[in-house]
């Protein structure tokens, strides 16, 4: 009598893993039940003329956001991973007011009002604030630091408050 309760519970629970499409510790199923990333507040280096962060910053995070004080104001910008590389953006949502966004695979989404972004262009796919794309800020990286000029970041903030 146990070796058959046994057996049909352990029936149920194939059935059950099977019909979930369960696939054990497969990478590709994992992901497409993942929950979108926060971004980790790091603490930049700047200069007068540049901003640096580490890339293992970046690499451990997956998001990250920082903060930067220039000229114009503290400004918030956001380093991402995807496809296997690195980007940097104004972290900025005009209309709602947001600094900060979630990555969920391909998908930038504010934290204030979930208008989502393309994290590959930066532009907006749906939402209030969908006409406010978020504007790249060129980098280099040298010995595990990623570099932009100060410049760079006040014109990716600028243009990122323009309505397009």
């Amino acid at each position: 009598m146990t070796f058959k309760i046994i057996a049909v519970v352990l029936s149920v629970l194939v059935i059950s893993v099977l019909a979930l499409g369960c696939t054990g510790n497969d990478p590709a199923a994992l992901k497409d039940s993942a929950k979108p990333v926060e971004a980790t507040w790091i603490n930049p280096l700047s200069t007068d003329q540049t901003v640096s962060i580490p890339v293992e910053a970046v690499n451990m995070h997956t998001n990250v956001h920082f903060k930067v004080n220039t000229d114009i104001g503290e400004l918030v910008l956001m380093a991402y991973m995807f496809d296997d590389d690195i980007f940097i953006r104004s972290n900025v949502c005009p209309p709602c007011g947001s600094i900060g966004f979630a990555l969920d695979d391909s998908i930038l989404i504010c934290d204030a009002c979930a208008s989502t972004f393309d994290a590959s262009t930066g532009k907006g796919i749906g939402g209030a604030c969908v006409a406010y794309p978020k504007e790249s800020v060129p980098y280099t990286v040298s010995g595990g630091t990623i570099i932009m000029n100060l410049e760079d970041v006040m014109s990716a903030h600028q243009e990122s408050l323009r309505r397009k």
